[in-house]
This record gives structure tokens, C-alpha cells and sequence, in this order.
């Protein structure tokens, strides 16, 4: 690349000078390349330790004059041809220039401005990328490219200085993070370290601190540990490789690849050495704290932020903290954690005003809501610029705010009398819910209930007994406590959050204010007040509609809390499923999953149906990441960290409960539904209340007290049904005493009662007591979730394996390992359609719903790679043909994708099975559908073989079956017959999977057909015509050309090709028409059935050469000059499906059809022959039968059956020993793991490897 110039003082010191003139000298870094002696292994080491290896490309071109010693770098390039094309340009169009000059001066001048405009119309004619990466960090990136091999669209993110632990020793060089990769480099006195680890690889990634690895950060794949020290800035580093680990977890969970996220803001300028990736992702980390610490929608992006102090009235206090704006929000947080959080809606503010600057309150700032609030902020750095912005947010948000919506919620929840039906007034005011479509009574029943405007509890209280007085008096007093707190802190989504309000939610929310405050800490009120009509317009579109989601949702309506009276009717049930209905079509990845239902119940007792809906999507989508997804990948996150925790409160417990298995069985029934399924309700719905306001931490907290209050039981425990009832009875006996609400009868707890019930247990005293004994934050939950869904998606990727390996075929010969092997290859190659084949279909259709066999496909150049490294039958230049006819076999379904399944089935069909099972997938690899329109021109017209005796039958329906046997044929057909009750394995039914509703008639009389069908024999195998045979010859020649019996192969081959044409033409003399005329010069009868074969059938088929160039290329030397395309023609055809082992009897017929007794052909079956006149007597009328091309002819009515192919080739022992030979898949895997060994994710991948 042309450099600007710069002086260099010393231009021979660590650089030798290859090529000279008088303006110009071309130099390379010493150390570079071969040789070097001494001198370089320490120019090379250097390199590495200082920070001259991302900086320094080896070679570069200066700029001299004669009597100057001063010379100017020019140029610089990675590789010896880039820096030649520099130096050819300089020395054709500037030396002649130059020597015109006088003044050495002026010829540095005229250089200097030469190669600035170079490099000024280079960057014209760039596309603009956006903010420029710095040149140095340029450098780095190509520098790591060169290193490892990566393409160009491997993007940097950051490099370090550091030292790579290799034993005991440290090896000092440059830590590469990409947006994939983890890459180190080392190169100390000769010895060359060089890592490559996927993202996607690392199971454990920490920061710890230890004697023998101090200051260090450890990352775990399955096989290796891998320790880095000696950062400058360890902490900057780790939380770098925690968001790229992070991000690759993603994109295995959801198929979310990294993509550069345009909203996020930009910079003004650049920051030196900081690369745009480094920029955004820190960007994207501050969008995350961001929007997890106000509860704030999805798409909210974080603008800036800035220190000031916040006047709070009740304290009289001016509190520093950060204030944070976006482009609906101002938000701000105190540095004293919990002392005042608070989050304005632009929506709600109607004045901004800068106030008098003063000693005491320098650069204040007046904001005013439509609630009647006002918030002054003081000690702003920028008061104008913030102002300015805070202006451009209010403009775009008055164009599109819905209107004022900020007193709605509190005048219904403290209306006075909520026992009392809405007006009819109140009730059309709300969000219209279309009624259910289940029936007249539903219908009816649905647009009667009120739920739109209020929660079904208040519906439902009118039937209870007289409460409890205690109780009412506790509930009246925390009722006029909020009041209190409402008149002092302000009320609704702008009231000031402190560590009161944390005390009043542990006390607990009475229960008329409990819908508005879970809308509020959720931020669920936010989402709800900016999307009105949102809810409505989902349950219109839903409604009628039917999916899988659909049809669990129905199964489990009647299992949501049916003890409750709500539930025991058509109103809640129809509310419930509109609620989960409008939450599946909102998030299909998510659609329904069990538990959901539980805890949608409840959200309905305290809200309307939209509101329920928009808690819902709080819960799910940001309260409790990844919970309700397939593999609930959230709970079982939380599993680990409550395992974790339990081991650092709970030491003696933790081995007791790991032994007994406890802690996976009650975790996920505690976490998924937030103790609402084993906890009487009044009770768990305290928990839920706290649950809103701080998040995972309570369930946590909650949890651990538990198994703190139960520790001496449990350690008495002999099994875990024991240890589950002790838990279960504890549960059962935890009780709210001061709720007003009718007790509801917990079904749990009936069934755990026994004679001796232990005491019962306030939850108020649970909740101080988990507060007190296991206080948590919420900033390190958040970084164990990290470390916790490293292991758990790993361990999930590993039980994909385990399953698609089980859901191969008995018959498939290789053993477990090799599978396992083939699979983490196959995946790695999907994996890079992801990384950098944008364009790709494998990286756009993934659907983390399918079955693990569905998820990772690949495509034809993909399958053409992999086939190429680990294919038996290397066929040279050919073996890309090859592949993709291949590939086209085992694409069933057209969708030019295959799996994992019918790649295994591909590969096994060449190395596994005798010589007939071989040489049927060679044949089939040169018949349609493999044989595609382009390499024959009438592959169209070939499909006839496949229909003619069954129209219904798919050309493709016999492509996989040709290379199992039939032992191994029913037991696919069987496994697929059970793939609809197994999750793992589904076979792939073309369009079928993407219809709604599954017709399950079809599948079973689809199933009773393929029963039904025939068993076709190698003889109703179709037949070849002359052009498919030469592509086979073609194929055999290059597949033997690298063979150590290459001259012994080509003899073989020519004999028996040379034998089949013969062959050909007797069966085209037997298939022909009688009144039809033999061609001129045609051989007659009387020669082709002549007792004995040519006596030298080189000469019609003479052995290539071994230095023979043309016979390494192809057959048609060889075979005449036969051209490779031509009119198809072909014979008889059998029903779509497999053929069989030959039988002994058939091989022993087969046998008798040698090369020394070619009369025996002349007995071919009537059947036969029959089909054969028919085929082509379909067409004897065409206007031409024979393509005449250059180089010779292919005759259209010549054809050969595969079983004269194989009795043909049985004669030859060195072909059947070619054919018999076995290769060992594990050599060619590891090799292929060497040559890409930065795309693999093998598990045994040696990432670390000393270079020589």
C-alpha cells in the first residue's frame, strides 16, 4: 500500500535492500522469509515482543537522492508481489520523469506529491465504510489475515501485548481478538507459536489470579486450558473476549450473527488505535447496562451520558450521579447504588428550561412532566449541547407521541369501589379485544367480560367471604403507607425510585395497586402507552388461526390454576388464551412454552388483558432472557448459577444435593414459573412482587433461604424423592397472613400433607431472611449468567451431537467416533456460511426450532470442500464434478441444502459395503437427478426411467436408497415412521414442514403405501445410454490416476469398457423395432455374436499412457473421440425405490456374462426386452436419433444395465480389488482439520502448534 512519506534517518538498520536506482530502493525486514542467521531470529523476536509486529509490514520502498541522507518511506506491502507492483509502477512511470530534475529538491518534492495524490485518489474511489479504522490498526489486521489465513471478511476488533503460557513458559507475542476468532502469535529465537480458537469453542472464560499464573485470564475449549498474561490492561481485554464469547453463544442459541449495528452512536471522530468494531461493541455494552437498569424497551439506544447531581425534595439533597439520554428517554442513576433511580418519558415532559447559573447550583436544568413534577438538574459539563439534543428528541417525539397516558392506570387502580363493574363509558375507551372464536357461548361471554379494562380478581371478589380483620387492617395500612410514599416521591412512571420504595415492595403491595406497580417496574407501562393498538391488532390477526402453538396452548388452558374461580369459567379461560395466543404470533421463536401459562394466569388477576400481554413480553423478553424458549437455555443458565451459589453459601449442603440430583429437579419448577406452581399463591405472589422490582436476585435469594431453612433434613436424606418431599412440604406451609384474598386450596400441597405438618412459615420472614443471609447483586448475576451459558450451550451443542449421531442408521458403518468426527467437520463448514457467507443459503435459512438434525445444513460448495478432502475416489481435476453430482443426489428435496444425515449417507455409500454396493452410488452419481441438464442435454428426457411405471414417484425418490442395503432400507423407512414423536429425528418432507396444520392422514397412508411398494432388484435398475457410460468412463480414468496400479487400472478399464460397447450394441440390435433397417456399416449379426471377444480390445480401447496427459483428463480420447453431451436415450424402468444385495444365483448369472462369452448376452430376459422396445420404440420417430458433433458420435439407441457393468468389472481383479480396498475416514479428517485449521470447531482440535 503507498504510504505518505515520512523521514527515515537510519534506512539499512534491521532491513536488507534486494533492488536499487538512483531515486528508489526496495528493502525487506530482516527475519522475514527464509534464512537470516542470527541477526534475524532477533529481528523476528523483536518484532513480536515490541509493538513493531503490528506495525511493520516486511517490505517496504524508500525514497533517495544521490547526496542526501534522508530517505522517505513510499510504500509498504505484506507480501513480495505486492510491494513488485509498487516498485514496476515507480520505475515505469516516474524514473524517467525524475531524471529530467536538476534539484534534488525538487525531485523530492515532485515524489512527496506524486504519491500523496496516489493515495488521495485511492480514497476517492473507495466506498465510504463509514468512521475509517486507524492506519496502524490497518496494518495489525492485515498482518493477522497473513498470519492465519483469515479472509477478508474476519474482522479485527482489537489486538494485545501479552503472553501466552505454553507449559510453564511464557511466550511472549499479540493476542488477535476477531469478531470470531481468538488468535495468538509468538515468535521467540526461531520458536513459532501460533493459536487459533473459535468463539464458539470456548466453554469457561475467567479472570482469576493465582501464584502460578498471576494476573491472568484462562479460556477453556474441551480439550485445552489456555492462559494469557501480562496485559497492560487486563481488565479492558477480559470484558472484550467476554462480549465476542458472548455474541458467539447467541449465534449458536438464536442464529444471531454479529452484525454492526447502524444506530448506534457515532463519534465525532475517531479514537486513535480504536478500531469501529471496538467502538460499537463498547457502544452496545453501554446499551445493555443501559436498558437493563430502567427496564427500557428493546430498541431504545443509548445517545450519551454525563455526570451531574439531581435535587431530590424529599431529602433536600443534591445527589451526584449520571444522567443518560436516548431518543425517548432521560434517565438518571445515583453513584450510591439504590439512593434515587429515575426514568422520564420524553412523552411526558412539556418544558425544558435552562436555569440561573449560580456558585451553589452551577449549569442548572429545569425539566417539567405533565404530571406536575419537576426535576432540576445541576452541575451539567455541556448544558447547551444537552439542551440542543434534548430539543431534537422532544420535536420527533411530539410528531409521533399517542397521547396522554400517564394518569390512566391510577385513576382505575385507586378507584374507590373496585368491586364495581366499569361504565360502559370506561369500558369502550379501552383497547378492543376480538372476541375468541370457539363458539357462540365464548363469543358471548367474551365481549360481556370487562377484562379490557380491569383484572379478573377484582371480578371475582364479590363472591368472597368477609375477610379476616387482622388482615384488612394490614392491608389498609400498607395501602395508605403507598399513598404516603406517592404524595412524597410522586406517582407513576416519573416518581423518584429509592431504597423506600425497596422497603415498602418487601413488605408488600396491597393488592389494588399491585397491577399498576408491576406495569411500572417491569417498564412493561412504557411498552404498553407506545404501542396501543398493538394487543388488539395481534388477537385480530391470531384469531382463527391455527399452529402447533396453538394446540398446546389449548392443551394446557384448563391446567392454569384451575383452583382459582377465575379460571373455572369460559371469561378467564377465553382471556388466558387470548393473552398466549397474541404472545406466540409476537414471538414465534418463542411461541408457547409450559409454564407460560401459569404465570399469564396470574398477570391476568391483577391487569387487563393488555396489560397482562405487555407483562408477558417484559417477562419473557427481558426479566427472564431465553426462559420460555425450546430448550429453556435461561433456566437452566440460572440452574448453574444457583448450583455455584449453593456451593459458596452452602458448602455442606452443595455435595449432599449434587450427589442426590436435587437441585436440576426443583430449580427449573422454582425459576420457570417463579414459585407460583409450588408455593401457595397468596404467598408466591409476594415473591413476584419483588421479583418486578429487582429481578432474578429475589428467586435467587429465595431459593437459597430454603435450602438454608431445610440444610439438617437434607443432610439426613437417602434419596432424592425424600429430599423433594421435605422441600415440597416446606412450600406447601409457607403462608401469607396478612392476605386479604380468599384462600385458594393448592393442589401440591394435598398431595404432600401428612400426619405431622411442619410449622408454618411467614413469607415475609423467608424474604428478610434471604435478604439478610444471601444478599446478591444484580451486576454479578449478570456476569455468572455469562460464564454459566458458555457451559450450558456447550453442554447443548454436545447433546445435539450425541443426538444427530443416534439418528444415523445402524447400517451407516462408521463407528461413533468417526461420526462424531464427520459431524463437528460438517458443522464447522455451516458455521462459516455464518461467518462469512452473508449471501449464502445455509447461513439464511437456519431455524434453531428444527429438529438438531435440520439445524446445521450446507450447501453445494460447501458439500463440494468437504467432499474434496474426504472422499475415497479422488478424481483429480474431475473431483468438483463429482461433487456436485453427488451433491444433487442427495438433495432430495430441491432446496439445495442437505444435512448431516444425507451427508453421512453419501460419504458411507464410497467407503463402506462390497464392490456392488460401491460401483451402484458410482452409477447413480452418473444418471439423473446427479447427472444435471448442463453435463447432459437430456437429463430432462432421462427422468422417464424414473416415471414411467409410477407417476407419482419423485425422480429423486431412489437417489438415497441406491446406497443402503435392505436391511438398513426398512430401518430408515422405520425411523422415519417414528420421527414425529421423537424431537430429534425428522426426516426433511419437502414443502410438507412449512404447512400450519399437519395433515396426519397423509403421512399414514404415505406410510402404508411405502409398504406396499415393490422391491425392485439391480436388474430394474434404469439404464445407461452411450453418454452417461463415457461420463463414467471419464470419471474411472481420472479416479485411477494418482493409483500405484495406474498402468494395471487403465489396461482394466479399457478392456472392459471396449467389452460393454460391445455389449451396447447387441442389446440395441435386440431392442430395435423388426422392421427397422440396420445403419450403414453397422456390424451384422453373425460378427456380434461371434463365440469369442476381440483378441486385442486395446486396440479398439488402446491404455493410456502413464505420462499420457488426455488420459488423466477424461475418456474421450480413449473411447473414440465420443463427445461428453449429446440426445439421451435409455432403457427399462423400475419402481422408485431400493435395490437389493445381488443374491448368489444372480451373481453367479452375472458371472456368466464374460468377456469370453459375449453370446450369452443374446439371452437376455423377454422382460427386458420388452421394456426396452417400448422405451424406445417411444421415439424411433423422432427426426434425428444421433447427434452429430465434432470428434465423432454418441448413439442414441445404445444403453447398458448396471448388472452387465458389474459382471463386466468382476473379471477384472484389479478393478474389484481397487473397488474391495478400505481407506481409513479418520486420516483424511485430520487432515482436513490441518488444512482449515482456523474454520474448525473440533473439539480435538490441537489449537496451539509450534510452526517449524
Amino acid at each position: 500500500m503507498w504510504l505518505g512519506p515520512e523521514e527515515v534517518l537510519v534506512a539499512n538498520a534491521l532491513w536488507v535492500t534486494e533492488r536499487a536506482n538512483p531515486f528508489f530502493v526496495l528493502q525487506r525486514r530482516r527475519g522475514h522469509g527464509r534464512g537470516g542467521g542470527l541477526t534475524g531470529l532477533l529481528v523476528g523476536t523483536l518484532d513480536v515482543v515490541l509493538d513493531s509486529s503490528a506495525r511493520v509490514a516486511p517490505y517496504r520502498i524508500l525514497h533517495q537522492t544521490h547526496d542526501s541522507q534522508v530517505y522517505w518511506t513510499v510504500a509498504c506491502g505484506s507480501s513480495r508481489k505486492e510491494i513488485t507492483e509498487h516498485w514496476e509502477w515507480l520505475e515505469n512511470n516516474l524514473l524517467q520523469t525524475l531524471s529530467i530534475f536538476d534539484n534534488e529538491e525538487d525531485i523530492t518534492t515532485f515524489v512527496k506529491g506524486k504519491i500523496h495524490g496516489i493515495i488521495a485518489e485511492e480514497n476517492k474511489n473507495l466506498q465510504p465504510q463509514g468512521d475509517e479504522d486507524p492506519g496502524k490498526f490497518k496494518e495489525a489486521e492485515l498482518k493477522m489475515r497473513k498470519q492465519f489465513g483469515m479472509p477478508e471478511g474476519e474482522k479485527l476488533v482489537n489486538y494485545y501485548s501479552c503472553s501466552y503460557w505454553k507449559g510453564h513458559v511464557p511466550r511472549q507475542g499479540w493476542l488477535y481478538l476477531t469478531v470470531n476468532h481468538l488468535c495468538f502469535y509468538s515468535f521467540l529465537l526461531g520458536k513459532e507459536v501460533s493459536l487459533v480458537v473459535q468463539w464458539v469453542d470456548v466453554i469457561w472464560l475467567e479472570k482469576n489470579d493465582t501464584v502460578l499464573f498471576p494476573e491472568s485470564i484462562r479460556v477453556d475449549t474441551r480439550d485445552h486450558e489456555l492462559f494469557f498474561s501480562m496485559f497492560l490492561n487486563i481488565g479492558e481485554t477480559f470484558k472484550l473476549m467476554e462480549q465476542l464469547a458472548n455474541l458467539a453463544m447467541r449465534q449458536l442459541l438464536d442464529s444471531e450473527g454479529f452484525l454492526e449495528d447502524k444506530a448506534l452512536p457515532r463519534p465525532a471522530r475517531p479514537q486513535r488505535n480504536i478500531s469501529a468494531l471496538k467502538r460499537d461493541l463498547d457502544a452496545r455494552a453501554k446499551n445493555e447496562y443501559y436498558r437493563a437498569t430502567f427496564q427500557l424497551p428493546g430498541d431504545e439506544h443509548l445517545d450519551g451520558h454525563t455526570g451531574c447531581t439531581l435535587w431530590t425534595p424529599f431529602s433536600k439533597l443534591h445527589i451526584p450521579g449520571q444522567m443518560f439520554i436516548s431518543s425517548n428517554y432521560i434517565c438518571f442513576a445515583s453513584k450510591e447504588e439504590n439512593a434515587c433511580h429515575l426514568i422520564i418519558p420524553l412523552r411526558e415532559v412539556t418544558i425544558v428550561e435552562k436555569a440561573d447559573s449560580s456558585s451553589v447550583l452551577p449549569s442548572p436544568l429545569s425539566i417539567s412532566t405533565k404530571s406536575k413534577m419537576t426535576f432540576l438538574f445541576a452541575n451539567l459539563k455541556d448544558r447547551d449541547f444537552l439542551v440542543q439534543k434534548i430539543s431534537d428528541f422532544l420535536q420527533k417525539t411530539s410528531s409521533k407521541q399517542p397521547g396522554d397516558s400517564s394518569t390512566g392506570r391510577k385513576a382505575s387502580s385507586l378507584d374507590s369501589a373496585p368491586e364495581s363493574s366499569p361504565s360502559p363509558q370506561e369500558a369502550s375507551e379501552q383497547p378492543v379485544s376480538p372476541t375468541a372464536p370457539w363458539g357462540g357461548r365464548q363469543s358471548s361471554l367474551a365481549q360481556e367480560a370487562p377484562t379490557a379494562s380491569q383484572g379478573l380478581l377484582k371480578l371475582f371478589k364479590r363472591n368472597t367471604p368477609v375477610e379476616d380483620l387482622g388482615a384488612k387492617g394490614a392491608e389498609t395500612e400498607k395501602e395508605e403507607q403507598w399513598n404516603s410514599h406517592f404524595c412524597e416521591y410522586g406517582r407513576g412512571v416519573c416518581m423518584y425510585r429509592t431504597a423506600k420504595m425497596r422497603e415498602l415492595v418487601l413488605k408488600g403491595i396491597p393488592e389494588r395497586l399491585r397491577g399498576e406497580l408491576w406495569l411500572l417496574f417491569s417498564g412493561a407501562w412504557n411498552e404498553m402507552v407506545t404501542h396501543p393498538s398493538y394487543y388488539a391488532e395481534l388477537v385480530e390477526e391470531s384469531t382463527g388461526k391455527y399452529t402447533l402453538a396453538t394446540e398446546e396452548i389449548e392443551r394446557d388452558l384448563h391446567r392454569s390454576m384451575p383452583e382459582h374461580p377465575a379460571f373455572q369459567n369460559e371469561l378467564g379461560i377465553a382471556a388466558l388464551r387470548r393473552v398466549l395466543t397474541a404472545y406466540a404470533f409476537r414471538n414465534p421463536t418463542i411461541g408457547y412454552c409450559q409454564a407460560m401459562n401459569i404465570v399469564t394466569s396470574v398477570l391476568l388477576l391483577y391487569g387487563s388483558e393488555e396489560e397482562a400481554f405487555w407483562l408477558l413480553v417484559a417477562l419473557c423478553e427481558r426479566m427472564l432472557p431465553d426462559y420460555y424458549n425450546t430448550r429453556v437455555v435461561g433456566a437452566l443458565v440460572d440452574q448453574g448459577i444457583f448450583e455455584e451459589l449453593t456451593r459458596d453459601f452452602l458448602p455442606q449442603l452443595s455435595e449432599k444435593m449434587q450427589d442426590l440430583g436435587v437441585i436440576t429437579s426443583i430449580s427449573l419448577s422454582w425459576f420457570l414459573t417463579i414459585f407460583l406452581s409450588v408455593m401457595p399463591f397468596e404467598s408466591a405472589v409476594v415473591i413476584v412482587d419483588c421479583f418486578f422490582y429487582e429481578g432474578i436476585k429475589v428467586v435467587l435469594q429465595v431459593a437459597l433461604a430454603i435450602l438454608d431453612a431445610n440444610m439438617k433434613q437434607l443432610l439426613d436424606c437417602s434419596d432424592e424423592g425424600e429430599a423433594m418431599t421435605i422441600l415440597g412440604r416446606y412450600l406447601d406451609n409457607v403462608v401469607n397472613k396478612q392476605s386479604v384474598s380468599f384462600p385458594i386450596p393448592h393442589l401440591h400441597a394435598l398431595l404432600t400433607s401428612g400426619d405431622d405438618p411442619p410449622e408454618e412459615v411467614d413469607i415475609f420472614d423467608l424474604l428478610k431472611v434471604s435478604y439478610e443471609k444471601f444478599s446478591l447483586r444484580a451486576d454479578d448475576i449478570e456476569q455468572m449468567r455469562f460464564k454459566q451459558r458458555l457451559k450450558v450451550i456447550q453442554s447443548l451443542e454436545d447433546t445435539a451431537k450425541r443426538s444427530v449421531v443416534r439418528a444415523i442408521p445402524g447400517d451407516i458403518d462408521f463407528s461413533v467416533e468417526e461420526l462424531e468426527d464427520l459431524y463437528v467437520v460438517f458443522k464447522a463448514k455451516h458455521l462459516t456460511s455464518q461467518y462469512w457467507g452473508n449471501g449464502r443459503p445455509a447461513a439464511v435459512r437456519r431455524d434453531p426450532s428444527l429438529p438438531y438434525l435440520e439445524q446445521y445444513r450446507i450447501d453445494a460448495s460447501q458439500f463440494q470442500e468437504l467432499f474434496t478432502s474426504l472422499t475415497p475416489w479422488a478424481c483429480g481435476a474431475h473431483t468438483p464434478v463429482l461433487a456436485g453430482r453427488m451433491f444433487r443426489l442427495l438433495d432430495q428435496n430441491r432446496d439445495s441444502l442437505i444435512n448431516f444425515k444425507e451427508f453421512v449417507t453419501g460419504i458411507s455409500g464410497m467407503y463402506h459395503g462390497d464392490l456392488t454396493d460401491k460401483l451402484k452410488v458410482l452409477y447413480k452419481l452418473h444418471l439423473p437427478p446427479a447427472l444435471s441438464p448442463e453435463e447432459a442435454e437430456s437429463a430432462l428426457e432421462a427422468t422417464h426411467y424414473f416415471t414411467e411405471d409410477n407417476p407419482e414417484a419423485s425422480p429423486l425418490a431412489s437417489g438415497l436408497d441406491l446406497f443402503l442395503p435392505w436391511n438398513a432400507q426398512e430401518a430408515l423407512q422405520q425411523e422415519e415412521r417414528e420421527g414425529a414423536g421423537n424431537e430429534v429425528v425428522q426426516e426433511k418432507r419437502g414443502e410438507e414442514k412449512r404447512t400450519s396444520t399437519p395433515d396426519y392422514r397423509h403421512y399414514l397412508q404415505m406410510w402404508a403405501k411405502e409398504k406396499e411398494v415393490q422391491k425392485e432388484t439391480i436388474k430394474d435398475l434404469p439404464k445407461m445410454n452411450q453418454e452417461q457410460f463415457i461420463e463414467l468412463c471419464k470419471t474411472l480414468y481420472n479416479m485411477f490416476s494418482e493409483d500405484p496400479m495406474e498402468q494395471d487400472l487403465y489396461h482394466a478399464i479399457a478392456t472392459v469398457a471396449s467389452l460393454l460397447l460391445h455389449i451396447g450394441e447387441v442389446g440395441k440390435r435386440f431392442s430395435a423395432q423388426p422392421s427397422r433397417k440396420l445403419r450403414d456399416g453397422a456390424p451384422g449379426e453373425d460378427q456380434l455374436l461371434a463365440p469369442d471377444p476381440p483378441q486385442d480390445p486395446a486396440q479398439e480401447l488402446p491404455p493410456p499412457a502413464a505420462g499420457d496427459p488426455q488420459a488423466k483428463a477424461g475418456g474421450d480420447t480413449q473411447l473414440g473421440k465420443v463427445p461428453q453431451e449429446s440426445q439421451e436415450r435409455g432403457g427399462g424402468e423400475g419402481q422408485a425405490s431400493p435395490s437389493q444385495h445381488l443374491s448368489d444365483d444372480e451373481t453367479k448369472d452375472d458371472m456368466s456374462m464374460s468377456s469370453y462369452s459375449v453370446v450369452s448376452t443374446g439371452s437376455l430376459q423377454c422382460e427386458d426386452l420388452t421394456d426396452d422396445t417400448v422405451l424406445v420404440g417411444g421415439e424411433v420417430h423422432s427426426p434425428s436419433t444421433t447427434t452429430t458433433r465434432s470428434g465423432g458420435s454418441v448413439d442414441t439407441e445404445w444403453s447398458i444395465s448396471f448388472e452387465q457393468i458389474l459382471a463386466s468389472i468382476l473379471t477384472e481383479s484389479v478393478l474389484v480389488n481397487f473397488f474391495e480396498k478400505r481407506v481409513d475416514i479418520g486420516l483424511k479428517i485430520k487432515d482436513q482439520r490441518k488444512v482449515e485449521r482456523q474454520f474448525s470447531t473440533s473439539s480435538d482440535h490441537e489449537h496451539s502448534g509450534v510452526l517449524g
